[in-house]
């Protein structure tokens, strides 16, 4: 651990901080726990996405609640929130917006002016992203990883923090584009929305069905207050061991690494780059904030793999012929794979 670092975490603005996230983040879980129930690791990866400011793709079959989920998360962060609903008739130009030409009545003098479209906001929902054309759903590559839109050579940046939560139904519904590598590489996480266990569905209906109006949702943070997070989140320190833990756990995807078990060497076509390796990184120093630490542990980063790694590794035909899925293989390759602690 740096100096720097301990400096950081010793001073009276930063003690401060801390427990302004660890007030806020109480209350954003409290205020969304009123309209949704279960689904608690999502929730916390869906914080974890805002904390280090990335991005977060939800797969469930319609009816899950996914679109409920962003909107209330997005409600109970106070921030400014838009939706699109992804169609195929869809064009770029409806999500990142365009330039007219406007003419001044007094002096007929015209001119263009442009005007932003909903991806200038904090939080945007992109509603099953995978209902539209690769094309359009490129759209939002530059916004996601920039931070910006050009339109007609025209550089526009986007308002911070700025996320997008996408939801998609399962590839194999009717009326469905596969999402190019390169937009699913942008998403931190790929959650998987599952269904609800029994006594919760019962629980859905007991507060859903006597009642018209929703729970409100209160605001619970700022954008102003959300970046000062950002930042904290980026200061908590990580061992070297654990670092490379994290290294290692991104490498043994690749077929041809060393680390590569022979599960993934069987059934993975293309492993994951260095960018799953800094996600998992951030991602685990903000659960770690979260969970009331100020270090990382290989827990963090063997509970976030998945969710970071499954939408970035390619199985090929084998896995599909055996029956093995994503999921599957990362689960036996970090069963295989030794963590700081076993290796001491």
């Amino acid at each position: 651990m740096s100096e720097n670092v301990n400096d950081t975490f010793d001073s009276e603005e930063t003690r401060e901080l801390v427990k302004a996230f660890q007030t806020a983040n109480s209350k954003i879980r409290e205020q969304i726990a009123g309209t949704i129930i279960g689904q608690q690791q999502i929730v916390d990866n869906l914080l974890i996405t805002l904390y280090v400011g990335g991005h977060c793709l939800i797969t469930g079959m319609p009816g899950t609640a996914k679109t409920l989920l962003v909107h209330t998360l997005a409600s109970a962060l106070g921030l400014t929130f838009k939706r699109i609903q992804f169609t195929p008739d869809l064009m770029p130009t409806d999500i990142t917006g365009t330039d007219m030409v406007e003419e001044d009545q007094s002096t007929g003098k015209r001119e263009w002016r442009f005007v932003p479209g909903p991806v200038f906001t904090n939080v945007l929902l992109a509603d099953e992203i995978n209902r539209t054309p690769p094309k359009t759903q490129a759209a939002l590559l530059e916004a996601m990883q920039e931070k910006t839109v050009t339109v007609r050579g025209q550089l526009h940046r986007l308002d911070k923090p700025f996320l997008v939560l996408a939801t998609q139904n399962p590839i194999e519904l009717e009326g469905t584009y596969p999402l190019p590598e390169a937009q699913l590489d942008r998403f931190l996480f790929n959650e998987i929305l599952g269904y609800l266990s029994p006594e919760e569905e019962v629980a859905v209906l007991d507060r859903f069905t006597r009642r018209v109006d929703m729970p409100e949702v209160k605001a619970c943070t700022s954008s102003e207050e959300i970046m000062k997070f950002q930042w904290l989140v980026r200061q908590v320190p990580i061992s070297e061991s654990v670092t490379r833990y994290a290294v290692d756990v991104v490498r043994a995807t690749r077929p041809s690494d060393p680390l590569a078990t022979e599960m993934v060497k069987k059934y993975i076509n293309f492993g994951s780059s260095i960018r799953a390796s800094m996600n998992l990184v951030l991602a685990a120093k903000a659960r770690a904030l979260m969970e009331g630490r100020y270090h990382v542990t290989p827990e963090d980063i063997r509970v976030l793999a998945t969710p970071i790694l499954r939408h970035r590794v390619l199985p090929n035909y084998y896995a599909e012929s055996d029956g093995m899925t994503v999921d599957d293989i990362l689960a036996s390759m970090l069963n295989d794979l030794s963590t700081p602690a076993e290796a001491a």
